[in-house]
């Protein structure tokens, strides 16, 4: 039986925002009906086994939706909003790095045009020493994009120091290079500013006071039957979940500036409707209003020069890719690799949260752009049902969910046969390394002054946003 879309939205009703009918926040129910279109596009294309959705506006959730189930098979469990927690990868990088940047910077702690070197003596010689916190939270410090740290480090301390190492390709604030290890440099400021790991920073000063009790870095073991899984044949040599699936994040410890951290939906939408509110939320303060503007403002005119769509750690709409044609230009927001997203309108009071697992398994053979199709019509579906806004009652858009381009299809059934059988062997010795999974969290000691390597591969980060 379909149920009509507010009472389906007051069913799946669990933690997160307080839930109100779409109209009486000014938005209609037939345009956000969209949405369930579209996911299910994408699942049907086989992009994603399951997904969450939040959309909300003038402090309530309009539409809260899980879609499909946590992996493929037939009895695995569904998908709730509330209580799937997903693997966020890049959304680290602002609900936790920047947010804690931002605290910081309240506090008079953290300044943006002050060299890195000041907060992190180790990150020095050569340009390094001009490097910024600001040029970080831009991408513009210089850094490379990524290294493959799982190759070069057996522990936290030497990815650490590989990264510290690492030299920048070109001089500070003269490229562009959307850089995992800026974040990871900006979280070891961070955590030398504030005395304690950032993962403790962020649960004291964000999540706890926010109420968000299913975000957090390392999830424990007695949470997996809600987690959703992400690679099943990764390098670690077993299937994952629970464990962090950035391979560098992973050798980090599990807790990088980068990524690692889990989260629901619903924990997602307080954490969006904190910073529609200017930095509060349910008389938490956890920013100011002032710096909540300053950081999700775009840095640079539009137009300048490769990445100019960049906030302070946030990217911003830009009248294309996962943000979609209809966001304002005030809108900011951000995308993790794992098949996730937000993006946050303060023009319109509005978010919109997409939580995936689009590494799994995937069943299409092009889950990237199915995943980039999906995040940019939940974005169009629900600004285009804002009734206050420009649009005329009777305008009419176009999914790209609808259309498909270049969603390749799925592989037929005897072509995942053949793929099964060529990798008969792989999957056995991945089935004796997950029983060992524990076993091989403990084997990498917390800290170890272990050289390593101190060439440099630049490349694309294996994970990321």
């Amino acid at each position: 039986m379909i149920l009509p879309l507010t009472l389906a939205v007051l069913l799946t009703a669990g933690d997160g925002l307080p839930k109100r009918a779409p109209a009486d926040v000014h938005m209609s129910v037939d345009r956000l009906r969209a949405i369930d279109r579209v996911v299910r596009r994408g699942l049907d294309a086989g992009g994603f086994p399951g997904a969450a959705v939040v959309v909300g506006r003038d402090g309530y959730a309009v539409f809260q939706k899980g879609f499909g189930k946590l992996d493929w098979r037939s009895g695995s469990a569904a998908v709730s909003a509330s209580r799937t927690i997903y693997d966020l990868a890049s959304l680290t990088k602002v609900v936790a790095t920047t947010t804690a940047a931002m605290i910081l910077f309240d506090q008079g702690k953290l300044e943006l045009d002050a060299p890195v070197s000041r907060y992190l003596p180790g990150f020095s010689g050569g340009h390094k020493d001009l490097v910024t916190v600001r040029q970080l939270l831009t991408h513009r410090s210089g850094l490379p994009a990524g290294r493959e740290l799982w190759r070069l480090a057996s522990s936290p301390s030497a990815a650490r120091w590989a990264v510290v190492a690492t030299p920048l390709v070109c001089a500070p604030g003269t490229c562009f290079i959307y850089s995992d290890l800026g974040a990871d440099v900006l979280g070891w400021a961070i955590e030398a500013i504030a005395g304690e790991p950032l993962d403790v920073f962020v649960q004291r000063n964000v999540f706890g006071p926010l109420g968000m009790t299913d975000t957090f870095f390392n999830p424990a073991d007695s949470l997996e039957y809600r987690i959703a899984p992400t690679e099943n044949a990764p390098p670690r040599g077993y299937p994952l979940r629970g464990e962090v699936h950035d391979e560098n994040a992973y050798v980090l410890g599990g807790v990088a500036g980068h990524a690692g951290l889990f989260s629901t939906a619903a924990d997602l939408s307080v954490f969006a409707q904190m910073m529609l509110n200017g930095g509060e939320y349910g008389g938490a303060r956890i920013v100011s209003d002032s710096t909540v503007r300053l950081f999700t403002r775009r840095a640079f005119a539009r137009g300048d020069w490769a990445g100019s769509s960049r906030a302070l750690g946030w990217d911003t709409a830009d009248g294309d890719g996962s943000s979609g044609i209809f966001l304002t230009s005030e809108a900011y927001g951000h995308t993790g690799f794992t098949g996730t997203s937000m993006w946050i309108d303060p023009e319109r009071d509005l978010f919109v949260v997409l939580l995936t697992n689009r590494v799994h398994a995937s069943r299409a053979k092009r889950p990237g752009r199915v995943i980039a199709d999906v995040r940019a019509d939940l974005s169009d579906a629900a600004a285009f049902a804002v009734t206050d806004a420009e649009f005329a009652i009777d305008d009419k858009i176009a999914y790209r969910a609808d259309k498909r381009v270049g969603w390749n299809p799925m592989r037929s059934r005897s072509a995942r046969s053949k793929r099964g059988k060529a990798s008969t062997s792989r999957a056995a010795t991945a089935k004796k390394a997950s029983s060992k999974k524990a076993v091989a969290r403990k084997s990498t000691p917390k800290t170890s002054s272990e050289p390593v390597s101190s060439s440099v591969t630049v490349i694309p980060p294996r994970r990321g946003g």
